[in-house]
């Protein structure tokens, strides 16, 4: 039923938060994905916790050779951006981005043609 979504319907499929919970190396292969979201809790202190920038950096190199795509949740600061960018994540979510707002106000700032700050870790 996914493959049938994805190819007739264009629709794009993440795992969510991934490294935590329910989410299985398994399903990397089970599921016709295109795309994972690193859970912000291995965000938070990649830049002080080595451990986490190992996991952080891992989840980015088996993503992309399986040819998926990368979003870090969680992102609130520049070092945390730059080590990201360094890595190689191809999308972030977070703080640093903007803060959450209520749909009506996000399409208000989309009406007024205010900027947004990209949420490309390319840079």
């Amino acid at each position: 039923m996914l493959n049938e979504l994805r190819v007739f319907m264009g629709l794009k499929l993440s795992i969510d938060a991934f490294g935590t919970g329910y989410s299985a190396l398994s399903y990397l292969k089970r599921f016709p994905l295109d795309t994972l979201k690193i859970d912000q809790m291995f965000v938070r202190d990649l830049t002080t916790d080595s451990d986490d920038a190992a996991i952080v950096s891992t989840i980015i190199g088996l993503a992309h050779n399986l040819r998926l795509k990368v979003i870090a949740e969680g992102v609130e600061n520049e070092e945390q951006l730059a080590y990201l960018r360094k890595h190689g994540c191809d999308r972030v979510q977070g703080y640093y981005c903007g803060e959450p707002l209520p749909a009506e106000d996000f399409s208000e700032l989309l009406k007024k043609g205010k900027p947004l700050l990209s949420a490309s870790a390319r840079g």
